[in-house]
């Protein structure tokens, strides 16, 4: 199990978003330092003597290579920077979404992992949260990119998780539908806050979850695809065909 109180932390994607959400709630929690991560770290709104921000792009090797030599003391590691293009996979930019969803959420987490694992061993095995979807689980055509580059990140996520195992490093999975933030903006679906999500991360680690349900559309999608994966498929290109005729 994982205990917040006085953990170090580092949050990619801490400008705003979900990202924010999990800076706050883990100075609520009693984090001891949080080490704030955006491209531009000059809009990260905190303002707390236990913050400290951080210039980091998941997508640049060099960037997160100098993260891990000085962020030394990190015991837990929240991959949260995420892009989502929209794209249909026949989509007229579906290769240039797919490439920028691929090397934030896959390449750019692999990346993370690598380089923070032998500093999260170090500091006695720690965590690390990498932020899913429930697009993880299908493949919703008005999204498909996305959804792509989410499975391909669960894949890394369980790899990782038995492969840290025996360095005491605990991996997690965090799903969600859509989230209230600036990426979802333009949705109209219901859509659960960030605080909850980070409110349920936070519990899930404490109490030992390798894989949070952070609200109720990951309970209600686990179940469908699991159970009735066919119907499930046939209700998506229903929505699909209406949105297109």
């Amino acid at each position: 199990m994982m205990t917040i109180r006085d953990c170090v932390a580092l949050v990619t994607g801490s400008n705003r978003g979900l990202g924010l959400a999990y800076c706050e709630g883990l100075l609520r929690a009693g984090a001891a330092k949080i080490y704030a991560a955006a491209r531009d770290p000059s809009k990260i709104p905190l303002r707390d003597s236990r913050v400290v921000s951080i210039a980091l792009d998941v997508t640049s090797m060099a960037e997160v290579v100098a993260a891990a030599q000085s962020c030394r003391d990190v015991s837990l590691l929240v991959n949260n920077a995420g892009v989502l293009r929209s794209s249909p996979m026949l989509g007229s930019d579906s290769e240039s979404a797919a490439r920028q969803e691929m090397e934030t959420h896959y390449f750019g987490v692999l990346s993370m992992v690598q380089r923070f694992a032998p500093v999260l061993a170090k500091n006695g095995g720690g965590a690390i949260v990498n932020v899913l979807s429930v697009g993880s689980w299908f493949a919703s055509p008005s999204i498909a990119t996305y959804c792509a580059s989410k499975a391909a990140e669960e894949t890394l996520t369980d790899a990782v998780r038995m492969q840290l195992k025996s360095q005491g490093t605990r991996v997690v999975g965090v799903y969600a539908g859509y989230i209230d933030t600036d990426m979802s903006a333009h949705i109209t679906h219901p859509k659960t806050s960030p605080r909850q999500v980070v409110e349920r991360t936070l519990a899930g680690l404490e109490s030992g979850e390798d894989r949070i349900f952070a609200d109720d559309s990951a309970v209600y999608v686990d179940d469908k695809v699991r159970t009735d994966r066919a119907a499930f498929d046939a209700d998506i290109l229903r929505g699909w065909e209406q949105s297109r005729s």
